[in-house]
């Protein structure tokens, strides 16, 4: 099998998210109703399969195609996943960025081919997965009250708290998390990058207070002897590494610096489903688990393939989206777990003359 054509698609699209939040300081976050110019790449062969991957950035990865991707790629073997993907490095080093869609788009093709899920093809461990409710930034404690009880309605038993910026009131939120929630929950914590040493050092005891699972990304993650000395000083696992590059050469930094507990994994950030298998092994050979961080498709089909995961994110934002989790197609949340679409490739593909006629550049 050959490549025989990469296109991309840049499509101008208006956000349905419902409006939210994150941490003080934090810029980011959704507004419903804003313009985005998403990217989708699609690569075309010679025995009349058709891969698709996704692309945040629609223009930078309209500018990838035509100046890199057709040269590296057109004429080899989207099968051969893993050479592809040490390609992918070498234009990582030349400054190119979102490289993790060739991956995913050959990564489609291949689970065509052999007629089977991703997760089976990538492993495959247990369709069925549990998952936690992860809290947008509310502001004020009956809200959290509410909308965690209604997340426990649908079934959840597993929650994840974001920081606020206010070490003191996440504190108190915490311990209010857990009256909440009963004794039997698994409860983590994730500060956003938010804190210094002390204040993490602090929070952390805190949260051993509380019973938590995890403690993820306190600190900025530049600073590895901090973050040692935090793994050493606490007895609840840090999670660390979400935002770091470099895949498993970088996480396996972070593990010799004893720097985390757990490790971050990821399908879109991590370089695709190569990256994010790398990471899970290497983990899993250190006896260390490796969470899954994000939703979709993709993480969806990593969390059913890796043994050493153990739940699915999903991102709780009002009462209307906790209420309509469980009706969500493929991605839908019952009684607490996700279940892996069992249909190869990446689900069905667009139509691909609206899509052409809807996008504002193809390349």
């Amino acid at each position: 099998m050959k490549i025989t054509n990469i296109t991309c698609y840049v499509v101008e699209g208006v956000n349905e998210t419902p409006s939210f939040h994150w941490r003080e300081g934090i810029v980011s976050g959704s507004r419903q109703g804003t313009k985005s110019y998403g990217g989708l790449l699609r690569i075309d062969t010679d025995e009349g399969l058709v891969g698709v991957a996704g692309g945040g950035n629609g223009y930078a990865l309209a500018e990838m195609t035509e100046k890199y991707l057709r040269d590296a790629y057109v004429g080899r073997n989207p099968l051969l996943t893993e050479a592809l993907w040490h390609t992918q490095w070498e234009l990582h080093r030349s400054g190119v960025r979102l490289l993790g869609a060739i991956d995913i788009a050959c990564w489609d093709i291949k689970s065509q081919a052999a007629g089977m899920p991703l997760y089976k093809l990538l492993g495959g461990n247990n369709p069925k997965t549990p998952a936690y409710a992860s809290t947008v930034t509310w502001d004020t404690m009956d809200e959290y009250e509410q909308h965690i009880k209604e997340c426990m309605d649908e079934g959840f038993f597993a929650f994840k708290l974001h920081a606020s910026g206010d070490a003191r009131w996440d504190a108190e939120l915490s311990h209010n998390l857990r009256a909440w929630t009963g004794d039997e929950a698994d409860l983590m914590f994730d500060a956003s990058a938010g804190w210094d040493f002390v204040t993490s050092l602090w929070f952390g005891h805190a949260l051993e207070d509380a019973g938590f699972l995890w403690y993820e990304e306190p600190m900025r993650e530049y600073d590895l002897p901090s973050y040692a000395q935090l793994c050493a000083d606490l007895d609840i696992p840090v999670l660390g590494a979400e935002t770091s590059e470099g895949v498993h050469w970088n996480a396996s930094t972070w593990i010799r610096q004893r720097a985390l507990d757990m490790v971050r994994t990821n399908v879109g950030s991590k370089a695709g489903f190569t990256g994010a298998l790398k990471i899970a092994h290497l983990a899993e050979s250190f006896g260390m688990r490796a969470q899954v961080h994000g939703m979709g498709w993709h993480n969806a089909q990593l969390c059913a393939a890796i043994p050493n995961n153990d739940y699915y994110e999903q991102l709780v934002i009002n009462s209307e989206q906790i209420a309509g989790l469980k009706e969500m197609g493929p991605l839908s949340i019952v009684d607490g777990y996700i279940t892996a679409s069992e249909e190869p490739g990446m689900g069905s593909h667009p139509d691909w003359q609206d899509l052409e006629r809807r996008a504002v550049l193809v390349v």
